[in-house]
């Protein structure tokens, strides 16, 4: 469970380092559209407990509730090809009492070049009857420590493309 410490600096954004395996790509050797979806989730799968020591699977059996999507907004910006390294990202942008947006984007493996972006818009919601809940407890401190808390309603994903590029170029 996530045990918040308020003199502690918790890293707002995760990294992971994957190849692109030749099994999850097209004909044309790029990463087929649908596999990014696999490879952003399983990367933040992969870090989150590291970083935080938090199971995700803990909260959702203590507060008898979860996140569900229903929206994702993605944007291919350059392929992911066989065999090539690349680094994942992930960072909650924003949230509020029953609602995250999930960033995630993947770049080169120096980090020099975006790929792909993929905003995912997510709501809290009870197990029992998929009702919306409020974010309590150990969730809300979660959210409070480790998110940018950007204000998503003023961006768009074009631009949010074009700042990471820029932010990129930059590094």
């Amino acid at each position: 469970m996530f045990d918040y410490n308020p003199e502690k600096h918790y890293p707002t954004e995760t990294e992971s380092r994957v190849v692109i395996r030749f099994q999850d790509c097209d004909p044309l050797r790029h990463l087929n559209n649908a596999k990014y979806f696999d490879y952003f989730f399983n990367a933040r799968e992969d870090q989150v407990p590291k970083l935080y020591g938090l199971e995700i699977i803990d909260l959702i059996k203590t507060y008898k509730a979860a996140w569900v999507v229903y929206n994702h907004n993605i944007s291919y910006v350059k392929p992911a090809m066989v065999g090539e390294w690349v680094r994942i990202m992930s960072r909650i942008l924003w949230h509020n009492h029953n609602t995250i947006v999930v960033e995630y984007y993947m770049t080169d493996d120096s980090k020099t070049q975006l790929k792909t972006i993929l905003w995912s818009t997510m709501r809290y919601v009870t197990l029992a009857e998929g009702k919306s809940t409020d974010h309590t407890g150990a969730v809300k401190d979660f959210l409070k420590a480790t998110s940018d808390d950007l204000d998503v309603s003023q961006m768009n994903i074009k631009d949010r493309v074009k700042m990471l590029a820029t932010e990129l170029k930059k590094e």
